[in-house]
């Protein structure tokens, strides 16, 4: 494992640790592992490669995957990605935990290849690598893994494509959070759509869709499905974001007042007015925050009785919330208020 004419030409550090890449105990190669990566000498990649192709002990593959993150050569991201089918399951993990830190955009070549390997692990961990370098052209591949069999696989596709923000996936990830048969990848989708404008969300229908996956039967679809709709400030979402304020989980109606909040249509005030005495006091908060969103007078008198929610930040959200009516409504308040405003006793 250790060529002799680099041991020779070495410094005293770095021949002593690989030297030591040579012992027969395994925590002695180990530890040489991280004795030559802690020297940050380019010269010394090809023994951590080597270690972590043909060293006998997973501890040392596993090491030497790990610190070979800190290395983006081609090499390098090949050897990393052939450690992704490595016998053991650990060193397989923390290859994927190293491709996931590359940083170096000449890195994605090698992942785009790998992200069409037969083996649903290495599929994965190439597209979570693809993910973090914002690679344009990871878009096809991503795309393509949309109709992977494996879950996982479909899951971080969706993550590249959210990243990625191009347009031409806003189609396939509403089909996606409608129609796949797992929860998490549907909710992924409903997320990942947030990077779309309300025009492309109208011409490809996608609109449709979220409101389709705020019925979904998994909460945290519906969660998810709100949140988005809010981050478009979709205006045709409003009637089912109200329906959303009733959901069986506070979950989905906090996010459902603060998606009408961004919305800013008045006609919501009174249905978010109702969760100020919601017995959950982030509700509660939310939906005073949500409140002063809305130019509405309707949510004066409901926001003035929360002024005595036993809830400090509850009560602090509220006072925000007055204040921001105060604005909203051209000073169209009554005298007490007014006052209150202004620093006095309500």
């Amino acid at each position: 494992m250790t060529d002799s004419i680099q041991l020779n030409s070495a410094p005293p550090e770095a021949a002593s640790a690989l030297m030591r890449l040579a012992a027969s105990d395994a925590t002695v190669r180990r530890i040489a592992v991280l004795d030559l990566a802690d020297l940050e000498d380019a010269t010394l990649v090809p023994p951590l490669v080597a270690a972590l192709r043909d060293d006998p002990s997973p501890e040392v593959r596993r090491e030497a995957a790990l610190v070979l993150s800190s290395w983006e050569q081609e090499d390098v991201v090949e050897a990393l990605c052939a450690a992704l089918l490595d016998a053991d399951a650990g060193v397989r993990e923390a290859a994927q935990q190293a491709l996931a830190e590359l940083k170096e955009p000449g890195s994605a070549r090698v992942l785009r290849r790998w992200a069409a390997r037969p083996e649903s692990f290495a599929r994965r961990a190439a597209l979570r690598g693809l993910r973090e370098l914002r690679d344009a052209a990871a878009f096809e591949p991503a795309l393509a893994a949309l109709a992977d069999a494996d879950a996982e696989v479909r899951l971080e596709a969706v993550a590249v494509l959210g990243w990625l923000k191009d347009v031409r996936a806003v189609a396939p990830l509403a089909a996606l959070a409608t129609a796949d048969a797992h929860g998490a990848v549907r909710r992924a989708a409903a997320g990942a759509l947030g990077f779309a404008t309300v025009d492309e969300m109208n011409e490809t229908h996608a609109g449709a869709a979220l409101l389709h996956a705020l019925a979904d039967a998994d909460w945290q679809v519906r969660e998810e499905a709100a949140t988005t709709l809010g981050k478009l400030r979709t205006p045709t979402a409003r009637d089912a974001l109200i329906h959303a304020l009733a959901d069986d989980y506070w979950q989905v109606r906090l996010r459902a007042a603060r998606a009408l909040g961004r919305l800013g249509d008045a006609h919501a005030a009174t249905a978010v007015s109702a969760l100020l005495a919601h017995p959950i006091s982030n509700l509660r908060k939310e939906a005073a925050l949500a409140l002063g969103e809305l130019p509405s007078a309707a949510s004066l008198a409901p926001l003035r009785a929360a002024l005595d929610d036993r809830d400090p930040e509850v009560r602090k959200a509220v006072r925000i919330a007055l204040q921001q009516l105060a604005q909203r409504l051209d000073g169209r308040l009554d005298g007490r208020l007014a006052v209150w405003l202004e620093g006095g006793a309500p």
